[in-house]
């Protein structure tokens, strides 16, 4: 397929009225796999994230190149009655709206779900909030930051009696908006199976985007009455599988808590008196013993290389690798042969993003232009709704684009 075919999305048009992170990135996703999509800026500055950490030479974040890749800039004040009509007018024909504001703020404007529904009766509306749109939590605000450690996953990320460690990523965010495209995707196809449904809101928390990804925390806790702890870098019940240091001081990790890798991996060892033991050929005995066996796979990979145990293990065909930087990364071929990275061309120059997964074989997403400069298509896409040159004028006369 060429890189010029069709894409899933191609024909929705999506609007997308939030800023920052959670709501930004499903437009991305969105937006990557052919859908139109519209992101609705404050006159000025527009999206905090253009001014965010590393700027290229035009005063312009690297990461906004990424994030806004693909999409629309329109410029529309939603402090005054005619911008807030122009996002009106915008939905009226949008198949999606993306909204991470604090519940209750796209009422306020009169652009809420309820209030489009006899407008635009077809729209679905994606909400982006920290708590969701109701319960007791539902007005408080809620970054990432303070979401993570709400639903849970905070607590479990550390070493034992450490401080909860963060990730350097805002996780909350980023997970919830592949959540929120999760439940774009369903709301349309569910309106594409005619069955009465037209529009709906798709509610995603922040926190519970989190919570989705706490496997069996929540059964074991109501079944065993057991919370899991924070357990550094292993995973509670599961041996072996950690992160081991080696003797060039570069740290490898090894997962062979299947049985048969397990014996694979203390056979490459020379540790075949343990690959025999019974005390260790399942799963259950070896979460007994995990200090003894942890500690000699330890002993045995200080005593090597990084790239010496990992030669050593790929042979015996044990789940083996290194901890990469972006660097190691960009230089790795398997990264190149997958097509991880993309070029775009911006003002200062051609710039690496990275491919938005999944794959599809046959109707690939693809990156078409770098995020631009804030309002760079309001004049194309305010004319295609049917306002004149002399009203846009105006418009910008009054600080209303």
């Amino acid at each position: 397929m060429s890189s010029e075919g069709y894409r899933p999305l191609d024909g929705v048009r999506v609007i997308e009225v939030g800023q920052l992170l959670a709501g930004p990135f499903a437009g991305t996703m969105l937006a990557y796999f052919g859908a139109e999509v519209i992101k609705v800026e404050p006159p000025g500055a527009g999206d905090p994230i253009r001014g965010w950490r590393e700027l290229d030479d035009s005063g312009t974040a690297y990461w906004w190149r990424s994030l806004g890749r693909n999409k629309k800039s329109v410029t529309a004040n939603l402090r005054t009655d005619a911008g807030r009509e122009i996002v009106r007018q915008l939905m009226l024909d949008a198949d999606v709206v993306i909204e991470n504001f604090k519940p209750g703020t796209m009422e306020k404007w009169g652009l809420g779900p309820a209030q489009m529904e006899a407008a635009n009766p077809k729209l679905i509306f994606a909400r982006i909030s920290g708590y969701g749109q109701n319960g007791p939590n539902a007005s408080k605000p809620g970054y990432a930051s303070v979401t993570e450690a709400f639903s849970g996953f905070r607590y479990l990320n550390g070493f034992p009696g450490d401080v909860p460690a963060r990730p350097n990523l805002s996780l909350g965010d980023t997970v919830a908006g592949i959540h929120a495209v999760i439940g774009i995707l369903l709301a349309l196809l569910e309106r594409k199976q005619a069955r009465g449904i037209q529009g709906q809101v798709v509610d995603v928390a922040l926190y519970e985007a989190m919570f989705n990804l706490m496997e069996g925390v929540v059964s074991e806790y109501d079944g065993a009455n057991a919370i899991r702890e924070p357990a550094g870098s292993t995973i509670t019940g599961i041996v072996p599988t950690n992160t081991y240091l080696c003797a060039d001081n570069k740290h490898v990790v090894i997962g062979a808590n299947g049985d048969s890798i397990f014996v694979r991996l203390m056979r490459a060892m020379d540790h075949e008196d343990i690959a025999v033991n019974q005390k260790y050929s399942d799963n259950p005995g070896r979460v007994v013993h995990q200090e003894f066996i942890d500690g000699t796979i330890a002993v045995w990979t200080k005593a090597r290389t990084s790239t010496e145990v990992i030669r050593i293990l790929e042979a015996a065909e044990v789940p083996v690798g290194p901890i990469y930087n972006i660097a190691d990364m960009m230089a790795d071929p398997h990264y190149q042969a997958r097509e991880l990275f993309e070029e775009l061309p911006t003002e200062q120059g051609p710039l690496k993003v990275p491919a938005i997964l999944p794959k599809l074989s046959h109707s690939p997403g693809r990156s078409d232009w770098a995020g631009g400069a804030v309002g760079s298509h309001t004049q194309e896409v305010l004319k295609q709704i049917g306002y004149s040159d002399d009203q846009l004028s105006a418009l910008k006369k009054q600080g209303d684009i």
